[in-house]
């Protein structure tokens, strides 16, 4: 499910934003994106966040907007500084320019002048820990919205598989004299006049009403409708319960499409296959 949350916080004397949006995943699939000073946190955050989400990809952007002002935070790379002063004069001498090396032209070299930051271990992990919760619950609200639209097509897709299966119920006991009536007529033609032998008849008939009966394919598949219908009305992750009486509802209509023998009940079979399609495609959207 997608969805984005954003939130502001002190954190360590200083202001942290977090953004957080989740896109479909089979799995959870964390991506941080963090400063350096809060590089440390990333497990803690990881652990965090997969209390609120099973699955889906987790992208994780951490910024400062303000840092606390420390003293003593500007650093001195005297290393670096004198690197830089021999580079220049070496430039200078090749190209045979005037002029000197100034302390303005060095300092403004990169990495001369640096800024220390806090270490990461001072800051504490319950101040981040609060601004990703406000991040996490606004991007879970919004996924709640997502989902009770989500939920409101499953459920239709699910009323449509039933009403199709209805159909094929009310239709099924049809077959049956139908295909007694052809079977007899065969033999007789077969036979060309002469007696027929009901007996065998009818072990072929009950052979062949066996062969054709879809109860049991049409109480599963209610069952597993009723099962469908439980979890998305559940508060839960049911994304993955889903997909596997998905599997299930496939299972059953393809064994009613084996066994049809009529017309009506193939269309039937076939438009029920279409919305399964439908349905499955949905929880692609879903946790």
């Amino acid at each position: 499910m997608t969805g984005f949350g954003a939130a502001e916080g002190v954190v360590a004397g200083g202001r942290l934003r977090v953004e957080l949006r989740t896109v479909n995943h089979r799995f959870f699939n964390f991506a941080p994106k963090l400063p350096g000073d809060l590089a440390a946190f990333e497990t803690d955050i990881r652990e965090r966040l997969r209390r609120d989400f099973e699955r889906g990809h987790i992208a994780l952007h951490v910024r400062w907007v303000e840092r606390a002002a420390l003293e003593g935070a500007l650093g001195i790379d005297l290393a670096r500084a004198r690197a830089v002063v021999t580079r220049l004069r070496e430039l200078r001498d090749a190209l045979d320019l005037g002029g000197d090396v100034s302390l303005e032209m060095v300092a403004r070299q990169p990495d001369v002048l640096t800024t220390v930051v806090t270490d990461a271990a001072e800051i504490a992990f319950a101040e981040i820990d609060a601004v990703v919760t406000a991040a996490a619950d606004e991007c879970k609200s919004m996924r709640r919205r997502e989902g009770t639209a989500l939920a409101t097509e499953l459920l239709h897709r699910l009323d449509l598989l039933e009403g199709a299966a209805q159909v094929i119920a009310s239709r099924a006991p049809e077959r049956l004299p139908r295909e007694r009536n052809r079977l007899r007529a065969a033999v007789a033609e077969l036979l060309a006049g002469a007696a027929v032998d009901e007996q065998r008849l009818a072990q072929e008939l009950a052979f062949l009403a066996d062969k054709l009966d879809i109860t049991e394919e049409l109480v599963r598949f209610g069952a597993h409708l009723a099962a469908c219908r439980g979890a998305v009305r559940a508060d839960k992750p049911v994304g993955k319960q889903l997909g596997f009486l998905a599997q299930e509802l496939g299972r059953e209509i393809n064994t009613m499409g084996s066994k049809a023998n009529d017309a009506e009940i193939s269309h039937q079979v076939i438009a029920m296959k279409g919305e399964l399609e439908k349905f499955r495609e949905q929880l692609e959207n879903l946790e």
